[in-house]
């Protein structure tokens, strides 16, 4: 998070190699949510939030190992690029960070599930994939929560619904899977998204973003069954009643609203990427554990990440990405 200063071939399959399944009951959601783990969590973010890819500071060679390593994954799923075949990069130029020291040209990475039904109405789910570098010294600061959690869980949730295409149970409305660049200097790669958006912003329904779902706020200790939402019912009332009820039915972790207090001086519903989306007056739902102790050093390491309550976390972002991307009726932004 950024410190304060994204033969018949059916019509309902969209993948390649999908193959719908004619053997054995129907698949749920909570068949595709099961394959959300922490063992693979925690397989993707120590190599994401290794020393390797030096701390992924914006347009370094460390953040474009990152962005391989994304990219990589799709192509490995096949789940497909929504700009042009094996494509995943929204290239930033280096102009685009005019006032930055040093700028270097950068990139989202973007993939993405073509809905079955309403293919034109867009959810987005997003999480950052740089961090801050290393230090004078050359200790990297690896970023294991801020954000390769954040990261690696959207790789787990696009895994979960790609399963689901190849299954013939697709979402009805279209997923983006939004990985973006710069936050950390500046929510950059969220605003160049908005700004030259892949697909219209009116046709976007909502973000979801991740920001910081590895860990355990200090004040959450005696109670870690948690997640902070920041932002979820300020344009849209019926985004928040929707997680609110899937989180009821199926992960039931305490939903703690406190960081959406206009008088909180952390401000953090400004400070990552969702922001960007809710400018444009679009709903937005950001998922955060809270700062600690580790925040922005060189101890954020991936062996410091809870996995079994990161999993839990995920599943309830694929939870509630699918209600929305398979209710008859759009989410809208109903508080305008």
């Amino acid at each position: 998070m950024k410190i304060i200063l994204f033969f018949i071939f059916s019509p309902f399959v969209f993948s390649c190699n999908s193959t719908k399944s004619t053997t054995g009951p129907k698949k749920t959601n909570v068949d595709y949510a099961n394959t959300i783990t922490a063992q693979d969590l925690k397989k993707h973010l120590y190599v994401y939030a290794s020393d390797e890819m030096e701390g992924r500071m914006t347009g370094s060679k460390g953040q474009h190992m990152a962005a391989e390593y994304i990219r990589n994954f799709y192509m490995d799923e096949g789940i497909a690029s929504p700009i042009e075949k094996n494509n995943y990069f929204q290239t930033i130029p280096s102009s685009f960070f005019e006032g930055r020291r040093n700028p270097e040209s950068s990139e989202n990475v973007v993939a993405f599930i073509k809905g079955s039904e309403k293919p034109d109405e867009i959810v987005i789910i997003s999480a950052h994939l740089d961090h801050v570098g290393t230090d004078k010294d050359g200790n990297v600061f690896n970023g294991a929560d801020d954000d390769g959690s954040g990261t690696v869980s959207i790789l787990e949730i696009a895994q979960a619904f790609q399963q689901a295409v190849k299954d013939g149970n697709g979402p009805k409305r279209s997923i983006l899977f939004l990985h973006v660049t710069g936050e950390e200097i500046g929510l950059y790669g969220s605003r160049y998204y908005t700004e030259n958006p892949l697909f219209p912003l009116e046709n976007t329904v909502c973000d979801l973003n991740i920001d910081m779902i590895g860990r355990i706020d200090p004040e959450k200790k005696n109670n870690p069954n948690y997640i902070y939402l920041i932002g979820s019912n300020k344009l849209s009332q019926e985004l928040q009643d929707v997680s609110t009820e899937v989180n009821k039915k199926y992960t039931k972790l305490e939903l703690d609203y406190k960081y959406d207090d206009p008088n909180d001086p952390n401000r953090f519903y400004y400070r990552s990427d969702h922001y960007n989306f809710a400018k444009n007056n679009i709903p937005i739902i950001f998922y955060f554990n809270g700062v600690h102790e580790d925040y922005h050093k060189i101890t954020d390491t991936p062996d410091k990440i809870e996995y079994d309550l990161m999993e839990k976390r995920a599943k309830l972002i694929f939870y509630t990405a699918w209600e929305i991307a398979n209710r008859d009726k759009k989410i809208t932004a109903d508080k305008l």
